[in-house]
């Protein structure tokens, strides 16, 4: 396994500085993130989407939509609906229209994860986004969970998924930080090669988590209990 340091046996606890606990999920595209991402809504954890937030941000928010109209110009919305197609062809291939478009769009959506997590009431949450590390945002994290899977593997599950052409994928693969490197910032990784499981790593992880949790919170008690009584 070329990640086998950073399974949960080796995470630690002792940088955790958010109640609830705040974990990011990441991923490139096809590694199956958005499947983890499930497996932790099953198991009772909530999830804060950052990609279908920023979407329905720049669908809803008045000073979004005038701004990327301002850049992107009137075809980003039809009928007052955002225009996928039109903003991705700005996008694609010009990485200066990428930048500006990031610059508007990742701060909205940094500010309504604060709201979200603010009213968070579980033992941990998850953050899920493709680009936690391209966006600067794992820094207010706890934690970064990255899910990994051959190229080939991911190439073949976003044609099928997205009815793409591989072009395009390794276009979109390309215009992000390398995957083995992404992994290496990560602190856990889940192996997603259709050779292991992926709900065990899942699952295990979970439990782990909630151990840690529960140590730390019952050792911060026992501290706060010495403290008082001096």
């Amino acid at each position: 396994m070329p990640f086998s340091n950073q399974n949960v046996e080796h995470f630690s606890m002792s940088a955790a500085v958010h109640k609830p606990v705040r974990i990011g999920l990441t991923g490139g595209i096809g590694s199956g993130k958005s499947t983890v991402a499930q497996i932790f809504a099953v198991l009772g954890i909530p999830v804060f989407n950052a990609d279908a937030i920023a979407k329905q941000l720049m669908s809803n928010d008045e000073q979004l939509r005038a701004r990327l109209i301002e850049l992107f110009g009137e075809k980003t919305y039809e009928n007052k609906l955002l225009n996928t197609k039109h903003l991705a062809e700005k996008v694609f291939t010009d990485s200066f229209a990428l930048e500006q478009l990031n610059a508007v769009v990742h701060p909205a959506t940094i500010a309504a994860a604060e709201q979200w997590f603010a009213v968070q009431a579980a033992p941990y949450v998850i953050k899920e986004a493709a680009l936690l590390f391209e966006a600067g945002t794992a820094a207010g994290l706890d934690a970064v969970i990255g899910v990994y899977a051959p190229q080939h593997l991911r190439i073949h599950r976003a044609i099928k998924r997205d009815g793409t052409t591989r072009e395009q994928v390794l276009h979109r693969i390309n215009r992000q930080i390398d995957e083995e490197i992404k992994m290496k910032l990560c602190d856990v990784v889940f192996i997603n090669d259709e050779q292991q499981l992926l709900v065990p790593q899942v699952v295990h992880f979970h439990k782990q988590l909630l151990e840690r949790i529960n140590e730390q919170e019952t050792r911060l008690k026992i501290q706060a209990v010495h403290s008082s009584g001096k």
